[in-house]
């Protein structure tokens, strides 16, 4: 059986050092196992599957540098794939016109096999209940641990406003846990 934490990393590693054959034989093995954590996720939307791997697999490339080599490879690579999910979710009740809310999604965006569920759960309903600058600023800096400077790359905002809508967030959530609402 395939272990795909250490296969991937091995082939991720070994790509990030140069060498392009394992890094071709990394994003072959990615599309393997991308294909069945999306077919698990969506199996009634089986037409978008090819499609999100592909996003997926830019935004993996793109975001490599970002990689810690001491973090799991394949939570960091969920962690994106939930980001596409999201977005094709959004895109879906837009362009589809679908009455049904993102919200109704959780179970399938949050899913992660190596983070207790009740935890997960209870984050994902306060981080949803945020404008979206504040709640990916806060999911990019805080729960992945990326720069400000990343995180204003992948969200395209300025270094400043990714610091703000943090501190902006954590305020909000804060007085929600508090129940100063």
């Amino acid at each position: 059986m395939y272990d795909a934490e250490h296969g991937l990393k091995a082939l991720f590693i070994a790509g990030l050092d140069g060498d392009t054959i394992s890094y071709r034989g990394f994003l072959t093995e990615l599309t393997r196992h991308l294909r069945g954590y999306l077919r698990k996720r969506i199996p009634r939307m089986q037409d978008d599957v090819e499609d999100l791997i592909q996003e997926i697999l830019l935004a993996v490339h793109n975001a490599r540098h970002t990689y810690k080599s001491d973090q799991p490879l394949t939570s960091w690579i969920h962690a994106i794939a939930r980001y596409k999910l999201v977005d094709f979710f959004r895109w879906r009740v837009r362009n589809d016109a679908l009455n049904d809310p993102i919200e109704d999604h959780t179970e399938i965006l949050s899913v992660c096999e190596d983070e207790p569920a009740d935890a997960r759960r209870d984050i994902g309903k306060l981080l949803a209940q945020l404008p979206i600058k504040q709640k990916m600023s806060i999911m990019y800096v805080k729960l992945q641990g990326l720069s400000v400077v990343e995180a204003a790359r992948l969200t395209g905002l300025s270094e400043s406003a990714v610091k703000v809508s943090v501190h902006r967030g954590l305020k909000a959530l804060a007085a929600r846990v508090r129940g100063d609402e």
